[in-house]
């Protein structure tokens, strides 16, 4: 599904789409649309502007992963602003593109989107984790924050920037399984979900390369 309020944005995102082998089961132009529209369409991932009519994207992000949480939403947004990511981070958006993306990228990053691996324009996830810095250890004013081994920590800082568990893999030269592995521990750890949930805690606690 693709949600944008410029006409021709809106088709270029669907041809492009369509054109790479996608089923683009419903398009919108204004929140009240995409909220309306999602129901019936069901889609697998919703391609999102932020700056749209109506409800806000964060606001629609929110509503439709309160109405299918198995949905994935990737924001393609002409913001590059820190608070615009996090807000998305936030509400679920389990990746975030700027316009200045080619159409490689787009594409992309819907078919990582799709399995659920956090995608962001390169810097951006580096931005939120710089501005929510904080200590990993606990402290007595604040959450007690799971023990995790130096290589889980490491593994997550990779996850919370959006690479997936090949890129993991080849840059610590581990196999792909020993990586998948490290990302189960943590999660056991921490009593999340998965990777999406697992990146939003890096985010929070500062978490950082």
């Amino acid at each position: 599904m693709v949600v944008d309020d410029h006409p021709m944005w809106r088709d270029a995102v669907e041809r492009d789409l369509a054109g790479a082998g996608f089923d683009v089961v419903a398009v919108a132009a204004d929140g009240d649309q995409a909220i309306a529209r999602f129901p019936a369409a069901r889609p697998q991932v919703v391609v999102l502007d932020l700056q749209i009519p109506g409800p806000s994207g964060v606001e629609v992000a929110e509503r439709v992963l309160r109405h299918d949480p198995s949905a994935r939403v990737l924001i393609l947004s002409a913001s590059g602003e820190q608070d615009d990511v996090l807000a998305a981070v936030k509400a679920g958006a389990t990746g975030y593109l700027v316009k200045s993306a080619s159409r490689e990228e787009l594409i992309d990053a819907v078919r990582r989107t799709a399995a659920g691996d956090p995608v962001f324009t390169p810097g951006l996830a580096g931005l939120v984790l710089g501005e929510y810095r904080r200590l990993s250890d606990p402290t007595p004013s604040g959450p007690e924050v799971p023990q995790l081994t130096e290589r889980e920590t490491e593994v997550l800082r990779m996850v919370a920037t959006g690479m997936s568990y090949k890129q993991i893999a080849e840059r610590l030269v581990l196999s792909h399984r020993t990586v998948q592995n490290h990302v189960q521990n943590t999660l056991r750890k921490l009593q999340l979900h998965n990777r999406v949930e697992l990146t939003r805690w890096a985010i929070e606690q500062g978490l950082e390369e």
